[in-house]
């Protein structure tokens, strides 16, 4: 007869074997290819600037964690704030303002908070929020792709704090900022294969319609979430170009130009800080829908997707409050 031991234990008692770390790095697997697709419209520049934003966040990690002795660097969840970062910065930019931006993210936007599953705004569109309004200049300054692989483009190697630069000759106009000051609208297959100005992480929206099925599969990501933001962009701006053509931009180029498939696949999708509640996920991606189109229109800049995500972030602890759902026997 086998001597065994009553064992006792607290909920939950039935266990998946999905954990943190497995997720963040199914989530870097299929950012792989998406920094590949970057190193191959801007070179040399999208490898330096990734690279420097990944070491940012795992340093500012290591450097705040290393008292705890808990070591969440390794969880992954660091660096895939590191790709992120870079994934929304033009392939130009100085390599020494993308460290301070990945120290901002995870300082500011993820250890000032309380670390991981505390914080409230996504670290790496809060790094990216400060740069924007920190060196407005240098991170509105473009190049186009060229076919140079080996060579940096822009100011990448600007030393810090400078003020000589001339960045004028390397700017270029994005498919966003063509059609909002000028109407001039981008080729679909173009913006589909990523051939075009922008930041590293708005090349080939195909690739990041193969990223967001995968996630999907391996229930990653919320599927309503980017459904709703999407589903919102398309009709919201629909309307606007129903209205008038010549001057608003058609559905399909408001979902595939710029950064709004980046942003809703991998940030608006972030498990800390979007909405847990069935009615509050489709509140939370519609005010995002709402809020890119209305930022993109008639803002001063011709992106919206970055501060639409955060301000929808702040507004989830409300969403969850008044859309939680009712408690069984218990009255609204």
């Amino acid at each position: 007869m086998t001597d065994r031991k009553l064992s006792i234990s607290t909920a939950p008692f039935l266990k998946e074997e999905t954990t943190t770390p497995w997720i963040m790095w199914q989530v870097v697997f299929t950012l792989v290819p998406v920094v590949g697709v970057s190193y191959f419209y801007f070179g040399l520049s999208a490898v330096m600037i990734t690279l420097t934003a990944v070491l940012s966040c795992l340093f500012t990690e290591w450097l705040f964690d290393k008292h705890k002795k808990s070591y969440s660097v390794k969880d992954g969840s660091a660096l895939i704030t590191g790709l992120l970062l870079a994934l929304t910065l033009p392939p130009g930019f100085p390599l020494w303002m993308v460290f301070v931006g990945g120290v901002v993210g995870i300082g500011m936007g993820k250890v000032i908070w309380g670390g991981l599953g505390q914080n409230i705004f996504n670290p790496a569109l809060l790094g990216r929020a400060f740069l924007q309004a920190a060196f407005p200049m240098a991170i509105t300054t473009w190049s186009n792709p060229d076919g140079k692989y080996f060579e940096l483009r822009g100011t990448n190697d600007a030393f810090p704090f400078y003020q000589g630069l001339n960045i004028d000759g390397v700017s270029s106009a994005t498919p966003l900022a063509q059609m909002k000051f000028d109407h001039i609208g981008t080729d679909l297959k173009a913006l589909l294969m990523g051939s075009t100005g922008g930041s590293l992480g708005e090349t080939c929206g195909a690739l990041l319609l193969l990223a967001m099925a995968y996630l999907i599969y391996k229930r990653i990501i919320n599927w309503h979430i980017t459904a709703s933001i999407m589903l919102t962009v398309v009709t919201f701006s629909g309307i606007f170009y129903l209205i008038d053509p010549a001057i608003y931009p058609s559905p399909w180029f408001m979902v595939f130009s710029g950064g709004l498939l980046l942003g809703a696949v991998y940030m608006a999708t972030d498990l800390v800080t979007s909405p847990i509640t069935p009615k509050g996920i489709w509140v939370y991606g519609i005010g995002i829908g709402i809020l890119t189109v209305l930022i993109r229109i008639w803002g001063g800049l011709p992106e919206g997707v970055m501060y639409a995500i955060l301000l929808m972030n702040a507004a989830t602890p409300l969403i969850n409050r008044y859309t939680k759902i009712r408690t069984f026997g218990h009255q609204k």
